[in-house]
């Protein structure tokens, strides 16, 4: 699940760490009431806004919230572009833009490259997985766009970044993501078929 709209949110906008929730992303969220009902917990992301998710949807669910996960962190941007949109990137980022999924492997700057990503979000898939196993049931998993845009494309590799870039996740909704090993899971860590894996 997408964590709800933050403050300063506009298209193109890579956010500060810290930005919080608003009263229309805490809104997104109660109107993701009810969850599906296999769900027994929630993990969620270490930044504000995802944590701030997982809590109002833990409070409106009864859900507890079992984990929190840097795996499940937003994209680590560069620093040069944090707080900016695409009218105020730097010349050297946009160039690193256009040649970044021919060289998955080298970041821009401090940020995080489209193969650590990657690996990270295959990482995230395997904790999710096997903590669903060892809670006995389905996960609820908060966390942010790319990340998650990743998580469900993990068979395109690196180049996921690019199609969970231009995609569209709306706030505070759920989708299903392929586990490790082609098992079919959903958002929230658990075989579509019902048994905990």
């Amino acid at each position: 699940m997408r964590h709800g709209a933050y403050e300063g949110h506009r298209a193109g906008y890579h956010a500060p760490y810290d930005a919080p929730l608003t009263k229309e992303g805490r809104e997104q969220v109660s109107r993701a009431i009810p969850v599906p009902q296999d769900i027994i917990g929630i993990v969620t992301s270490p930044l504000p806004r995802a944590v701030q998710t997982a809590e109002s949807m833990s409070g409106l669910s009864g859900l507890p919230i079992l984990a929190t996960s840097g795996l499940l962190a937003e994209w680590r941007a560069p620093s040069a572009v944090i707080g900016r949109t695409a009218a105020d990137y730097p010349p050297a980022y946009v160039a690193w833009r256009k040649y970044r999924l021919n060289d998955p492997w080298t970041g821009f700057a401090d940020g995080e490259s489209l193969t650590s990503l990657h690996e990270r979000a295959r990482q995230a898939a395997a904790y999710l997985t096997a903590l669903s196993k060892a809670e006995g049931g389905s996960l609820l998993a908060v966390s942010h766009k790319l990340l998650m845009g990743v998580l469900t494309r993990l068979a395109e590799g690196p180049q996921a970044f690019e199609s969970a870039t231009l995609s569209q996740w709306r706030f505070a909704e759920m989708r299903f993501f392929d586990a490790p090993h082609s098992a079919q899971s959903s958002a929230t860590g658990s075989e579509r078929a019902g048994d905990p894996h």
